[in-house]
């Protein structure tokens, strides 16, 4: 997870990436021209109530769970 600008930004892996498309103020992750999938990007607003950013943190760490150690 990170921030750019004033949008979160939330990798949620392959499985979630449609569902979350589909979310209200979401929207794939391409600040570059070349869009990351598994990534999306989450406006402000979409995040204002403190229990909606605890959803994406909680996405956001379930998927990473799943990677294999580094």
């Amino acid at each position: 997870m990170g921030v750019w600008k004033e949008t979160l930004i939330a990798r949620v892996g392959p499985e979630a990436y449609e569902p979350a498309l589909k979310r209200t103020g979401v929207k794939e992750f391409d600040i570059t021209g070349r869009p990351m999938r598994g990534w999306v990007m989450v406006e402000g607003q979409a995040v204002k109530k403190e229990a909606a950013l605890q959803q994406w943190i909680q996405l956001a760490v379930d998927f990473v769970l799943t990677l294999p150690p580094k």
